[in-house]
């Protein structure tokens, strides 16, 4: 079969054009810069319908693995941002590929729409304009695809590995604070975590069965203590992991949305609610643990 990949030169996008490749499918691969093994070079959020509909045409499925990133704090309101970024493209693709006869899609999103639907009372699309465009990605994306066009949504946690000079966009303040002489805290609660390469393996999975699955990607469940205490050792800087008190995080973080009010920003996740995430245990059930370690020391290198 024949893919189009949107975003192949991301850290997970490059992971998708190699297991797919690896498996004997063909890849177009677009991104929206040139660059070694992008086929076009195209900004999916500004491309036409019919420049949409001639890349897609002669393939037989398409991944999304571009958007707007979490850690954008545009201008307030910050909801149109993420539409623009995360929704209406997925919209403008998966209605063209209906259009051109594709029968299978992928898109990557965020494992903050697992617990939206596990847990409706935390508010989550209601409270953090991130969250509500991923929400909305997977509901208006599928409504686009039609029942012709199976879409299965990856809801992605933290994701570990590397690819070329790709790495994890949150990476770098961590690497370089592990590394420092300071003295490291983290706070109750964790997250769930897997590696680029799962996600490759998950979607050509996928899009060989034709899902249209919500599917959860999971490897390990890391407390924060224990996330950063590897981190720091893979970095040869391994020391202890002291308590943050949740006090002070949540000071922290209110004091970081008065700052963003005044300038007039906004988080895709609201400083004053994100407490309710961090301090949580956001952990994915899975029937096939696997360590992450080998993905956590090619992102952290010594």
């Amino acid at each position: 079969m024949r893919f189009l990949v949107v975003g192949a030169s991301g850290l997970v996008g490059q992971h998708v054009v190699e297991q797919l490749r690896r498996r004997g499918h063909g890849v177009t691969a677009v991104a929206r810069s040139p660059r070694a093994g992008v086929d076009h070079a195209l900004d999916v959020t500004t491309a036409s319908a019919e420049r949409l509909r001639a890349l897609l045409a002669g393939h037989d499925g398409v991944v999304f693995a571009a958007g707007a990133d979490d850690r954008e704090v545009p201008r307030g309101p910050a909801y149109p941002v993420f539409h623009r970024g995360n929704v209406a493209p997925v919209v403008a693709l998966l209605t063209a590929a209906r259009e051109e006869g594709l029968t299978r899609a992928v898109v990557l999103g965020s494992y903050y729409t697992h617990f939206h639907r596990l847990h409706p009372e935390w508010d989550l699309a209601a409270t953090h304009p991130y969250v509500l465009s991923r929400v909305e990605q997977a509901r208006a994306g599928r409504e686009a695809a039609g029942p012709g066009l199976p879409v299965a949504v990856l809801e992605l946690p933290f994701v570990f590995g590397r690819a070329g000079d790709r790495l994890p966009n949150w990476s770098g303040p961590l690497d370089s604070w592990v590394r420092s002489r300071s003295p490291l805290f983290a706070p109750v609660g964790g997250s769930a975590a897997t590696t680029a390469r799962r996600v490759g393996e998950v979607a050509a999975d996928a899009l060989e069965q034709a899902s249209g699955a919500d599917v959860p990607v999971v490897d390990e469940n890391l407390t924060w203590r224990d996330m950063i205490g590897r981190i720091a050792s893979a970095v040869d800087r391994a020391r202890p992991v002291r308590p943050l008190p949740s006090p002070v995080v949540r000071g922290a973080l209110r004091l970081t949305g008065l700052v963003q009010g005044l300038t007039g920003k906004q988080s895709g996740l609201v400083p004053a609610r994100l407490p309710d995430l961090l301090l949580r245990e956001l952990f994915v059930e899975t029937d096939r643990p696997r360590s992450v370690n080998a993905a956590l020391a090619e992102t952290f290198r010594p």
